[in-house]
């Protein structure tokens, strides 16, 4: 159950944190320019290697919890009753 939770979390974190991190340059300049200023790159690049890095292994974190409380009712119940629900 981890485990499988864990390999969604690594393909989230592979898609949202590209992804947020070119959302985040298309959106800052437009909301920079929708109050008719500029942004200077100080205000663009917030995000280095490591801190892209930790939000990713952060995808991974939070999704462990979750998968607990469902690998701990499978650890508990028995097999036919596990594999009727399914």
């Amino acid at each position: 159950m981890l485990a499988s939770v864990a390999v969604i979390g690594v393909f989230g974190a592979l898609l949202g944190v590209p992804a947020g991190y070119a959302l985040h340059h298309v959106v800052m300049p437009v909301m920079g320019r929708a109050v008719g200023t500029g942004l200077p790159s100080l205000v663009l690049d917030v995000y280095g290697p490591f801190q892209l890095l930790l939000l990713g292994l952060g995808g991974v974190v939070i999704a462990m919890p979750g998968a607990l409380i469902p690998a701990g009712w499978a650890a508990r119940a028995r097999t036919a009753t596990a594999l009727r629900t399914e």
